[in-house]
């Protein structure tokens, strides 16, 4: 069913050159770093506030990262002005706030679809970010190197700052090879821990109660969009049939907080509080035709603010 549905991840490790401050939740500032510093590296017409207004959108890569716009002729989210971003920046989930001047950080990269052929300039951007300055107090880093995720979480260097050369050998990975779970296990009873702020809408609102059908609603969505705009293909499965399935999952166990974190929009000029929950839940039922979907949804994230890295889970069979 997914096996066109392509995407790559990607490992970043980062070099304090001077003390980094940075907020609790640290997917903030790496996006909002690199979506500033992406558009002033690319955009040729900056006097132009929305590329909606810009002569050449179809063809920018920045309107196409950040800004993708349905096409006329499409056939899914017609009412909507963009699409989902083709990308995924997930933060270092430990606690530190102040990196030491010479201590290295990590992140990752998730690239969907048309999106893997734009890495090197997910690479070029957070090296000038680098030199711009991240963080509050614009604290300077260098880009050490990137490597290559294969699906069994090794990583191979296709990038260093020494020889600034990116190989081209890096592995595409696509949904079909996410099989892998242990098919001996109790497939009948899993543990979703949500890993990142996690904000799903239900009945138009955002919603704290993650049972298992909102969930899926929410996961299917994103996939379904993510494959057609950026894979190409549209999801073929029936999904009124599946959520009426997903309904029948039960929720057995919930450990759930909520989360607030703040960041300051450039575009909006102006502070925002996004707030999501985190924790445990268990599920149990027919979990089977879901499997497959939700080990994607490892990787993509769900939910609101996945280009953040909001919406990050971890699947465990019980």
């Amino acid at each position: 069913m997914l096996y066109l549905f392509t995407f790559a991840k990607f490992c970043f490790t980062i070099r304090a050159e001077e003390d980094i401050s940075l907020p609790a939740y640290k997917g903030a500032v790496l996006r909002g770093g690199f979506g500033y510093t992406f558009k002033k590296i690319v955009c040729i017409q900056r006097s132009k506030r929305e590329c909606s207004e810009c002569l050449l959108n179809k063809s920018c890569v920045y309107s196409y990262v950040f800004e993708t716009a349905p096409p006329e002729d499409t056939k899914v989210l017609r009412l909507y002005r963009a699409v989902p971003h083709p990308f995924v920046i997930e933060p270092t989930l430990n606690g530190d706030r102040i990196i030491k001047q010479g201590d290295s950080i990590r992140f990752n990269l998730i690239l969907i679809g048309r999106a893997v052929d734009y890495l090197p300039y997910f690479i070029f951007t957070f090296t000038e970010l680098g030199k711009q300055g991240l963080g509050k107090n614009r604290s300077k880093f260098t880009l050490e190197k990137v490597e290559a995720m294969g699906i069994d979480g090794e990583g191979e260097p296709i990038y260093t700052r020494d020889s600034e050369i990116l190989k081209n050998n890096y592995p595409l990975l696509d949904a079909s090879q996410l099989n892998h779970m242990d098919r001996r296990g109790n497939n009948n009873n899993i543990e979703v821990e949500f890993l990142t702020p996690l904000r799903v809408k239900y009945e138009g609102k955002i919603t704290d109660t993650i049972e298992f059908h909102v969930l899926f609603r929410n996961l299917i969505r994103r996939i379904s969009s993510l494959y057609y705009f950026h894979c190409g293909r549209e999801l073929e499965c029936d999904f009124r049939e599946m959520i009426e399935e997903a309904k029948s999952i039960k929720t057995s166990s919930i450990r759930l907080h909520w989360f607030d974190w703040e960041r300051y929009s450039t575009r909006q000029k102006q502070k925002m509080t996004l707030g999501g929950v985190l924790g445990n839940v268990q599920y149990e039922g027919n979990l089977e035709p879901f499997l497959q979907l939700l080990k994607l949804g490892e990787y993509i994230h769900v939910g609101k603010g996945t280009s953040f890295g909001l919406g990050k889970y971890r699947i465990r069979e019980k």
